[in-house]
């Protein structure tokens, strides 16, 4: 019996034997394959099995040491030897050799990446077994929790699972052309993840998975939406600039408050418009007064007050009547918070008159002569004016103090047109479209939920705001962990699908210091995230547009198909997990493949996703004419 087994391994190595060691550089050697192995196929157990081929690894024999190679190339060379050797057959002239990259070793069972030491000359070389075959391509250990993505492209026999710690505590990039299975991926991903644990409490309670749709294809409007998951286990939000009806994602008061929320929103400038915020947000006089009806008035009367006897020459003769025409905008927005503010305009425009350059009358009243009685009447019609303050919202009060501290300082000559201007001109267009998007809530209740997974449809929103809200809730988010999660107990990952929109680097619609605000708080993210358990998945067609340091710093990579050159540079440039094969395969991979590469992974492979359920597809399917046609 032991002879017959002594025999059967004999037999074996034999034939899985392809050739021995003829060259050692490093860790790149070259292998001559013996004559009998040339054949595409072997016999092996009654089985056909493949012979070497470019892509295919292969085991090094070294004493007891097992080495992992693969084969990058190959190459012939004809024997020069001719006088000295009787060849019976011309094609016997010609040797065939191999050139390999040395991967890793085996050890107990075990494959580990690296090298512990280099093969020798004559080494022998051999095919994989089964189990060697399977033993690389097991990603996870015997008792990691883990998911099945798929199979090996080319061995759809061999599983492919990925172990869900090396996955999801990391980094990840998806990245390929339109078409090419990336957001399939993506929804494959996170199907996989939220099937797995969605009924633990623990999960639900600790985990909180935002993903950012730029194009509505995770969510939409139905009632059996179960894209990625059953509609029971997500909140989905849509948002909408074209409409007032669409839904509002809710963000803390304490969020609305903040410096760096109206500089994102306003986009200001460091040098002038950051400090004028910030005055406006924090001024005592303003946040004292603005909540109660008779602060209120009071803040309006002593802006009109200094405008007509304290503003300098420069100052337009209207200035005090744009102040009103500004807060009848607010009015107007916010359901009549001021409903008899026409009227006060109207009694200031027709009583007010500008006699012999600084000399001002009020119904007949001169200042210069009779002041405090001028003032007085003044604060009469000033104080006559109604105020709902059940109207008063925090967005509202917020733009009062920004509208009521811009005049105030252009009048005392604290800043000019020039600088703050550009910044108090936005305000109206980005009041009306950030109170579409945003409602200002006491606590956060997406954070306190039992629903795991966010969906923010960003669908019908217009495309500067489309570069507002990710950044907001992105910045929210990643501050809010920063500060209340440093022993990790808790888990975000902040999901961006078509990701350029708000990452590239190469954008001309915005200034470069809104642009380096907007890649620096991503790239603090992805540098920084981790320690605060804060992790970042990307997905988009074009990693040229993206920043190098953010992919750079991407743990796990599901490369698809990329057609554009300066695409596949991007990812050559900044993905150190690729081998030389890999990377050259990027532009022929078949839909629905893709190179998974990264720390999840020992190896790059080739893999075939595997298929999801169909009521947890995305919404994404390229339509079929014909079908529509006949």
């Amino acid at each position: 019996m032991e002879n017959q087994v002594t025999n059967n391994n004999f037999v074996a190595e034999s034939i899985l034997k392809i050739g021995s060691v003829s060259e050692v550089k490093g860790k790149n050697i070259i292998v001559k394959v013996d004559k009998n192995k040339n054949a595409p196929h072997l016999l092996y157990n009654g089985r056909i099995i493949k012979n070497v081929s470019v892509g295919s690894y292969i085991k090094i024999g070294k004493g007891y040491n097992e080495i992992i190679g693969k084969i990058e190339g190959e190459f012939i060379s004809e024997d020069k030897n001719l006088d000295n050797n009787n060849y019976t057959n011309h094609k016997n002239i010609i040797k065939r050799f191999l050139n390999i990259t040395l991967v890793g070793y085996i050890e107990n069972n075990v494959f580990r990446q690296g090298l512990k030491e280099l093969p020798l000359i004559d080494n022998d070389c051999y095919l994989l077994n089964d189990l060697e075959f399977n033993c690389i391509h097991s990603f996870a250990k015997v008792d990691d929790d883990k998911i099945k993505l798929g199979t090996l492209l080319n061995e759809t026999n061999t599983s492919i699972e990925i172990g869900v710690d090396k996955l999801f505590a990391s980094h990840i990039g998806i990245f390929g052309n339109t078409g090419s299975g990336k957001s399939y991926t993506l929804s494959k991903i996170y199907h996989e993840l939220l099937t797995k644990y969605k009924h633990s409490n623990n999960f639900k309670n600790k985990t909180k998975l935002i993903l950012i749709d730029f194009n509505g294809e995770y969510a939409v409007n139905e009632t059996k939406d179960n894209i990625i998951i059953c509609k029971q286990f997500k909140n989905r939000f849509f948002l909408s600039t074209s409409k007032n009806d669409g839904d509002r994602f809710p963000i803390p008061e304490s969020e609305i408050d903040n410096l760096t929320f109206w500089s994102i929103l306003l986009k200001a400038t460091d040098q002038t418009q950051k400090p004028f915020l910030n005055s406006c947000l924090t001024k005592k006089t303003l946040t004292k007064n603005i909540t109660t009806e008779e602060g209120l008035k009071n803040l309006i009367y002593n802006n009109i007050a200094t405008i007509l006897t304290q503003g300098s020459k420069s100052l337009d003769k209207d200035f005090h009547i744009y102040l009103l025409d500004e807060l009848l905008k607010i009015s107007n927005n916010n359901n009549l918070l001021f409903p008899n503010i026409k009227d006060i305009r109207l009694r200031l425009k027709s009583g007010l008159k500008v006699k012999y350059g600084s000399q001002i009358e009020l119904d007949n009243i001169d200042h210069n002569t009779n002041a405090v009685e001028f003032l007085t009447k003044l604060k009469d019609i000033i104080f006559s004016l109604e105020v709902d303050i059940s109207k008063l919202t925090t967005f509202v009060k917020i733009r009062l103090q920004i509208t009521l501290n811009y005049f105030d300082v252009i009048t005392r000559g604290y800043y000019s047109k020039e600088h703050i201007g550009p910044l108090f001109n936005r305000l109206e267009s980005k009041f009306s479209e950030i109170t579409k998007v945003f409602a200002v809530i006491k606590e956060d209740q997406i954070i306190t939920n039992d629903r795991p997974f966010v969906i923010i449809n960003l669908n019908d929103v217009n495309v500067e705001m489309k570069k507002i809200v990710p950044l907001v809730i992105c910045k929210y988010y990643y501050e809010h962990y920063k500060k209340n999660n440093l022993e990790r107990e808790n888990y975000l990952n902040i999901i961006v699908d078509e990701a350029h929109n708000i990452l590239s680097r190469n954008s001309i619609r915005e200034s470069e210091t809104w642009k380096d605000y907007r890649l620096e708080t991503f790239e603090e993210i992805i540098k920084e995230g981790r320690k605060f358990g804060v992790f970042l998945t990307i997905s988009s067609q074009r990693p040229y547009d993206i920043s190098d340091t953010i992919i750079s710093q991407l743990h796990n990579y599901f490369l698809h198909r990329l057609i554009n050159n300066k695409d596949i540079e991007a990812i050559g440039r900044t993905v150190s997990y690729l081998d030389k094969i890999s990377f050259d395969s990027l532009s022929i991979l078949p839909q629905g493949g893709c190179i998974l590469a990264g720390l999840s992974a020992d190896l790059p492979v080739v893999i075939k996703i595997d298929p999801i359920p169909k009521d947890n597809k995305p919404h994404n399917e390229t339509i079929i004419l014909s079908s529509k046609w006949k």
